[in-house]
């Protein structure tokens, strides 16, 4: 399966804006910012390493504190285009079963029929549409997120931390990407409300990628 194919989607919505203001400003600076010629020996496909990786979210609880979590199972690809960023792509598909905040009730309800519906949508899915380079080592990657069978894109704002070679041969390479979406937008309609009025649960999710990304094979 081509992990990277493409198709048309007549009338498909523009991406959600980045929530950072500074985003634009970048993005329009770096219009013609030359590429890093260290780059280009990285070309090639890569896959995120789970152990040394975090797939998470965060989320305001009862107007006051803050709910962290992350997704432990999940699939991925990338190709990661070293003279030409903005031609890189990405594919993602967690298993939405797999939520984690650390407390098992919450989990449970996560999982239920108020949020991810796991039983029926086992899975989330994020593809890559296009690359734009927003500065030195950052970059905007605009997708598709389906999640409960809706899709709807987001833009990534991804930060390029930089590549390794370990022990054993791999090339290794980290990213630190950010967005946030608006949960209602796929079907995560609970809404408890607080006493004084408020959501028990705030409709603005922040998506967190801290990824370590290693390529397919051993350069030696």
């Amino acid at each position: 399966m081509n992990l990277f194919k493409r198709t048309a989607t007549p009338g498909r919505p523009e991406p959600l804006a980045v929530t950072d203001p500074a985003v634009e400003a970048r993005s329009a600076f770096a219009q013609a910012s030359p590429v890093d010629p260290a780059l280009a020996p990285l070309t090639g496909e890569w896959f995120i390493d789970p152990a040394h990786s975090r797939v998470g979210f965060s989320v305001r609880h009862a107007m006051v504190t803050t709910v962290r979590g992350c997704f432990t199972e999940y699939r991925s690809r990338l190709f990661f285009h070293g003279t030409r960023p903005t031609r890189s792509q990405a594919e993602i598909v967690i298993d939405t079963g797999s939520v984690d905040t650390g407390v098992e009730q919450r989990d449970a309800h996560l999982v239920g029929r108020d949020f991810l519906d796991s039983a029926n949508h086992p899975t989330m899915r994020f593809v890559s549409t296009s690359v734009e380079m927003a500065g030195d080592d950052v970059y905007l990657m605009t997708g598709d997120l389906t999640i409960k069978e809706v899709t709807r894109p987001v833009t990534l704002e991804l930060t390029y931390i930089g590549t390794v070679t370990d022990p054993f041969g791999y090339q290794r390479a980290g990213f630190d990407g950010t967005t946030t979406i608006n949960r209602s937008d796929w079907g995560l309609t609970y809404d408890s409300r607080l006493a004084e009025g408020g959501a028990m649960v705030s409709e603005k999710v922040r998506l967190q990628f801290d990824i370590a990304a290693i390529r397919s094979a051993p350069t030696v």
